[in-house]
């Protein structure tokens, strides 16, 4: 079985959509980091060096690789990383190797076996 990274960043708001949307998906678990911050093609507006953009949180997704398109489309669009400027950007990366997952590679087959 091969895997994709499929890493997530979008704004705190967000969050919790999105990883609900990748699950009905596919995916099977998630890693939310919290509280990170990104700068787009302007630089974000400060008022006395603070901030005044909200938060992005960056959400990883270790996903079976015949699903991982679709995934990150449904990411996407759940989002609306292509239609808002600002909005957050989704990407996917090969997996050359993985350790830990052993355990949980049963369950994984079981829940996305009719999908793939």
């Amino acid at each position: 079985m091969k895997f994709k990274l499929i890493i997530a960043m979008v704004a705190d708001d967000i969050t919790e959509k999105v990883v609900e949307h990748a699950r009905e998906m596919g995916a099977t678990g998630a890693t939310v980091i919290k509280s990170a911050r990104g700068e787009g093609l302007r630089p974000a507006k400060t008022f006395f060096g603070l901030t005044l953009e909200g938060q992005v949180d960056v959400i990883l997704f270790i996903v079976e690789q015949h699903l991982s398109r679709a995934i990150l489309e449904g990411i996407s669009k759940c989002g609306a990383l292509s239609e808002t400027s600002g909005a957050g950007v989704a990407f996917q990366v090969d997996i050359e190797d993985a350790v830990g997952l052993s355990s949980q590679l049963n369950a994984i087959k079981e829940e996305i076996e009719d999908q793939i």
